[in-house]
């Protein structure tokens, strides 16, 4: 299956299905001498394994990390990274009694019609579950960008039509929704609550931050920073779209309005986002995704069996309510990905 990789200087590919023997990623670009540790690693993988909390799957996986090649004595040596995680409690069993049928809201239908067979444990490839080894390769690049003076900050700005009315970012990781406002946080988890006794789902949105980038990321025409980061937001499962800054608010202001004036301080406004012409301004990026209610859910659907039968479907088995809390450290970790791989392409683009 090709489409597994991404990056160009900065590259990962990734490996594993839901259900099979583990999941895991390759790690190829990274400069020799960055102290890295599994510990480190291990932080951003707890953040997004299963069993966090009520709100969330209760499939229970240690997501512990083993990094097989590429560091020595603490420090990576230049060479490909692997990282593997083992699946530790994968039970396929509730799919058992609708493996012949498509699940609706699952690539279950696209993905036989693509490759003529498909993996129906869990989704496979197409599991949340991949995302795993991109959390393990985010950890490394967020590792660097902090050499760099760069900070990734990604948190659920609504959930459910419930929108945060405040911004604490030290509020982020004390709730389960990794909502920035704890009073809507509050009301986030009794909605989710409800929904999961009516055996339904929510879905959101996804706000994401980056500060201490340097003006000049970001190659046009086809690679603008912008256009790279919506490839690897929009590549994460349940990701239905993305904006940028004033984002679709834009299409009903005028020139006036919208336009990031300057002084000599600085832009005035960031309407943009923190991205003109495809570059980075030096300024806070800022973009927002919104992510699709979970499509696993144990009220019944209509749907069809691979024979082309009308049938009912019931989705049991463990499933994320609302996907956004684990969500928002996979948004960081293709994010910082997708920044140090530009801080690379600039360099070689200067040297």
């Amino acid at each position: 299956m090709s489409g597994s990789s991404f990056g160009k200087a900065f590259r990962l590919t990734t490996f594993g299905e839901s259900h099979g023997g583990a999941v895991g990623v390759v790690l190829d670009g990274v400069r020799p001498g960055v102290s890295i540790s599994e510990e480190d690693i291990q932080e951003q993988l707890d953040r997004r394994k299963p069993g966090q909390s009520r709100v969330g799957t209760p499939r229970s996986e240690p997501d512990t990390v083993n990094l097989l090649s590429g560091v020595f004595e603490g420090a990576t040596t230049g060479t490909p990274m692997l990282m593997i995680l083992y699946n530790a409690d994968a039970d396929p069993s509730a799919y058992d009694e609708i493996k012949s049928m498509f699940r609706p809201g699952h690539a279950d239908y696209t993905y036989l019609k693509k490759y003529g067979r498909r993996d129906w444990r869990g989704s496979g490839r197409a599991s949340g579950r991949e995302t795993a080894g991109r959390v393990a390769a985010g950890a490394v690049a967020r590792k660097i960008l902090a050499e760099r003076g760069v900070q990734v900050l990604a948190y659920t700005l609504a959930a459910g039509g419930i929108a945060c009315r405040s911004f604490d970012p030290e509020e982020i990781e004390r709730n389960p929704m990794r909502a920035c406002d704890r009073a809507a946080a509050e009301e986030m988890v009794y909605y989710v609550e409800r929904l999961k006794e009516a055996g339904d789902s929510m879905g959101g949105i996804v706000e994401c931050r980056i500060t201490g980038t340097m003006a000049g990321l970001g190659e046009p025409v086809f690679d603008k920073l912008d256009a790279e980061l919506a490839h690897a937001i929009l590549s994460i499962g349940s990701v239905k779209g993305i904006e940028f800054g004033a984002g679709f608010r834009a299409a009903a202001m005028t020139g006036s309005e919208h336009n990031d004036q300057m002084s000599t301080d600085g832009f005035l406004t960031n309407n943009s986002g923190g991205i003109i012409g495809g570059i980075s301004t030096g300024g806070e990026i800022v973009f927002r995704l919104p992510v699709k209610p979970t499509s696993s859910i144990a009220r019944p659907q209509r749907t069809v069996d691979i024979e082309g039968a009308e049938r009912v479907i019931r989705t049991e088995g463990r499933h994320d309510t609302c996907i956004c809390p684990r969500i928002v450290p996979v948004v960081e970790a293709m994010t910082c990905i997708v920044v140090e791989d530009h801080f690379k392409r600039y360099a070689a683009l200067m040297a």
